[in-house]
């Protein structure tokens, strides 16, 4: 059974959104991305454009070892 790593992720740009899925699409698990009642693949760019970017966003990552990807995204988590 994988693990599920959450974390807040915050863009400030549409620049942003490109450099994450440009990130996410290096890895094979599923990184799932939630604002308000929208529930995103994270690979998607598509479906990222209905994430409300004046809000954090909830990021759930679908593998026993983010560690790599969480570094690549590192500018974008809220700490």
């Amino acid at each position: 059974m994988q693990t599920v790593t959450t974390a807040r992720i915050h863009f400030v740009t549409i620049a942003d959104l490109y450099d994450f899925v440009s990130a996410a699409i290096k890895y094979p698990f599923d990184i799932v991305l939630k604002s308000g009642h929208y529930n995103v693949d994270g690979k998607s760019l598509m479906g990222m454009y209905c994430l409300d970017l004046l809000h954090d966003i909830e990021m759930s990552v679908h593998t026993d070892d983010a560690s790599a990807f969480f570094k690549d995204i590192e500018k974008f988590i809220v700490k």
